[in-house]
């Protein structure tokens, strides 16, 4: 009986280790983005098209007022609702003692500064494709944007969701090194898919999730349920989508469909982001979409 006592006891620590090992937060490697000289210019460009004010601007705002990322907004989910935190540059209640390490940290590994895993709502997932100078030019820009002393809202998550550690076992299944679209594409649509799959992460919304809401990429853009319970988010594969590649470019301008129908609910904010784009990046994305099949 006291073997038996001794075997499930270190049966039970080696679980609990390669539990702890499993789910650990794992950083970039040191120097990663550090070390890169950022362009606030270029980085504005990457703010836009990665959907920041999206996210984290107060709920309603317009204007001037997007650059104001004081958070607020909620995005209710099957998993509980999470609200977008302040991440301005307010030295306590947003980001702004944050280096260029940390905020690298928290956009390509969803990994906070204490070495706690962000919730997958923020998608770090998407992210982690991006250039590593992108991220640097994007901190370079962030650092210009005003400050906001907005409280934070804690999330409303149930058990077993609550339990951030187990968001490491999430990461190594669902965030990968490669694109959803594989395989050679033509110049402007292999830029449209950076910027569809790494910055504007067009399939966190278009893609259906499974159980444990990952993407599904064997059905990359084939359309979701809207995580609000209201509606459907539509398919936009090219079997889907019958919008000619203009077609489309216009509508990520001004948000206008070819039959006259315009934009609503978070597609809106989408738009109100690219239309900040050079017009040949809105045309590689268009590029990008008509070159997704059903079978990828």
């Amino acid at each position: 009986m006291r073997r038996l006592l001794s075997a499930a006891a270190l049966i039970a620590l080696i679980c609990v280790v390669a539990g702890l090992w499993l789910t650990r937060a794992e950083r970039l490697p040191e120097g990663a983005v550090a070390s890169l000289a950022g362009d606030a210019t270029r980085g504005e460009q990457v703010f836009w098209a990665a959907g920041c004010a999206s996210c984290h601007a107060a709920p309603d705002a317009e204007g001037e007022a997007r650059l104001v990322l004081a958070g607020g907004e909620a995005f209710p989910s099957e998993f509980g609702t999470f609200y977008a935190p302040n991440v301005s540059m307010h030295p306590e209640r947003g980001i702004g003692s944050w280096d260029a390490a940390a905020f690298a940290d928290a956009v390509q590994r969803g990994v906070s500064p204490e070495g706690a895993h962000y919730y997958p709502v923020f998608p770090y997932a998407s992210y982690a494709l991006a250039e590593p100078q992108d991220i640097a030019d994007l901190w370079a820009f962030w650092q210009t944007l005003p400050a906001s002393d907005a409280e934070n809202r804690p999330h409303d998550v149930g058990f077993p969701f609550n339990i951030r550690r187990g968001i490491g076992l999430w990461k190594r299944l669902y965030v990968h090194d490669d694109y959803a679209v594989q395989g050679p594409l033509d110049s402007d649509a292999e830029r449209g898919r950076y910027l569809a799959e790494a910055l504007s992460h067009c399939g966190e919304c278009h893609t259906p999730r499974d159980a444990l809401g990952g993407l599904d990429r064997a059905r990359w853009f084939a359309g979701a349920p809207n995580p609000s319970g209201r509606g459907r988010i539509p398919a936009i594969d090219s079997d889907d989508l019958n919008w000619s590649r203009r077609e489309i470019a216009q509508y990520l301008a001004d948000g206008f469909t070819p039959d006259f129908d315009v934009a609503g609910g978070h597609m809106a904010s989408v738009i109100a982001n690219l239309a900040n784009l050079p017009e040949e990046d809105r045309d590689a994305i268009a590029a990008y979409v008509q070159a997704v099949s059903p079978s990828k």
